[in-house]
């Protein structure tokens, strides 16, 4: 573990942190924070298990939602145990490595989640603006190449940051502010200039997440819009509450991750506790109420838990 001194070096490991003043209550913060990963776990391998499954759900719409679970799992995979152990075992030091490919894999994977959330907004849209083209236009192998698409764009657009990591030089302290490495957290402990990482990361993120949460809310304008038109408010009810699942969705995905990008940035005079509970939210919040959310509001995805438990 290099020493704090003024020499550059490139650091074999990272030292992860994460519980600012509560050191002492650390070992019991696990705990709920367990029970939130096995939540997440459970409920969006169940949605990737029924969606697989049940034929009746062999629709783009669902398809969508098995790909959000699958992120999500994947998501909280990289990041949940590394933060148990070091809760539980105070295992805070992490590889250089290790610490790249974790950073890659939640910027990357945020992406995934961000394209298919924006997929499932267009999905509505077709459905409620042009109900007659829908079935046409976004058949099960488009909804495919969607979804490779998704994944190409993620790690496209955010490869680059762990190469940027590596171009730098590191001296005096190697200890991070979270519990899991991010590019904003590891490039602020950087000696050398950090212009690059800066504009190339804000740029990822502009014309990934920014572009979509744009898209998304124009497609809900457009949805809205369509609604109004609609004669009868049975059906304007009916018609909006479709969207619902997905726009909560949407609020949790993004609300966390505007507030992260807002502290890291501008947050300098805060205490680190605030920036340590946003990080938290912004990884935790959308594997644990995505699965909840869709569960409570698809009859089909309800009904076989509901027969599952009724069977064991």
């Amino acid at each position: 573990m290099p020493s704090p001194n003024n020499t550059d070096f490139s650091p074999s490991s990272f030292i992860l942190s994460g519980t600012p003043r509560l050191e002492v209550a650390r070992f019991w913060l696990a705990f709920p924070l367990c029970s939130m990963y096995l939540v997440a776990i459970v409920g969006n391998g169940a949605v990737v298990f029924i969606v697989k499954t049940e034929r009746s759900l062999h629709a783009p719409m669902y398809f969508f939602l098995c790909m959000l679970a699958a992120v999500d799992l994947a998501l909280s995979t990289s990041t949940m145990p590394r933060m148990l152990s070091y809760l539980w075992f105070d295992w805070r030091e992490i590889s250089f490595g290790a610490c790249l490919l974790q950073m890659f894999l939640i910027h990357s994977l945020s992406a995934v989640e961000s394209t298919v959330l924006l997929a499932m907004a267009w999905d509505r849209y077709m459905a409620i603006c042009h109900p007659l083209r829908h079935a046409t236009i976004l058949t099960n192998p488009m909804t495919a190449k969607i979804g490779l698409a998704a994944m190409a764009r993620g790690v496209l657009f955010f490869l680059p940051l762990p190469l940027l990591i590596l171009r730098l030089s590191f001296c005096g302290s190697n200890v991070l502010s979270h519990s899991y490495c991010l590019h904003q957290d590891v490039m602020n402990l950087a000696c050398t200039s950090i212009t690059a990482n800066v504009v190339y990361g804000l740029t990822a993120i502009l014309l990934v997440m920014g572009l979509d949460a744009l898209l998304i809310a124009l497609s809900y304008f457009m949805i809205i819009k369509a609604v109004l038109q609609l004669s009868s408010r049975k059906e304007r009810v009916k018609a909006f509450s479709t969207c619902v699942a997905h726009l909560c969705v949407v609020l949790a995905f993004y609300m966390p991750l505007i507030g992260l990008s807002v502290v890291h940035r501008f947050g300098k005079g805060l205490t680190p506790l605030v920036q340590v509970v946003m990080g938290d939210v912004y990884l935790l919040m959308p594997p644990l109420l995505n699965p909840i959310v869709y569960g409570a509001r698809t009859k089909q995805i309800r009904r076989r838990i509901l027969r599952w438990i009724l069977h064991h």
